[in-house]
């Protein structure tokens, strides 16, 4: 019985590939392969577009670089080692509220007073102060990774409004490429007066209260 071929003799009728196209195939599979995985790692790098026009003012940035806590892993994956992610709250946050595991280094944007005298009416907080050494604090955790002001860095705090203002402030010192977390470690208030609706720790995101004293924040 004689075998029958298809017009570019690449597959039998009865299902069998000829020697010929199967020693010529591995080297088309290996180009789709790599293809594919091209693809998935752009895939991975683009992270979904936020619109700043859906975020309230406090939260938006003059770089315009934002995400969502859930794209922070994949986003961090991808940048080969050169990212610094950054958790801008205060030291108290950190220690009672926890920490993303993930974090490289707790730099304050703000912090409260040493003897907190002072109240904030319309936040209905302790008043908070700039940190004076923001920017040099994290230009020292950008050396510490062998990094520049052109790599990626990532704020992240409560729920957006203070990594916003950190990231104009990093762009203002000539940082190129700071990306906002836009509903920060614990999220936005529900109705119902709860962080609850989204944020690193409602994604279900690893993070913990055992701090490491190398990654915290010392005055010098």
């Amino acid at each position: 019985m004689h075998a029958c071929f298809r017009p570019d003799d690449a597959v039998r009728c009865d299902g069998l590939i000829p020697r010929a196209a199967a020693r010529q195939r591995p080297g088309r599979w290996l180009a789709t392969a790599m293809l594919g995985l091209m693809l998935l790692a752009g895939a991975v790098q683009a992270q979904p577009a936020i619109d700043a026009a859906t975020l309230p003012e406090v939260k938006r940035t003059r770089a315009g670089l934002y995400m969502m806590a859930a794209d922070v892993p994949a986003f961090l994956a991808a940048q080969g080692g050169r990212v610094l992610f950054l958790d801008v709250r205060t030291r108290a946050e950190a220690m009672y509220v926890g920490m993303a595991e993930s974090v490289d280094a707790l730099v304050p944007y703000v912090e409260h007073q040493e003897l907190m005298t002072d109240w904030d009416e319309q936040r209905r907080i302790y008043r908070l102060e700039p940190l004076q050494d923001f920017v040099p604090e994290v230009e020292r955790r950008l050396a510490e990774r062998g990094l520049v002001r052109t790599d990626a860095v990532v704020l992240i705090c409560r729920s957006g409004d203070r990594s916003s203002r950190a990231a104009n402030r990093l762009a203002e010192a000539g940082f190129t490429r700071v990306h906002s977390v836009v509903d920060g470690f614990e999220g936005d208030m529900s109705p119902q007066g709860r962080r609850s609706v989204n944020g690193w720790k409602n994604a279900g995101l690893p993070w913990t209260y055992r701090l490491e004293r190398s990654r915290m924040y010392f005055p010098r």
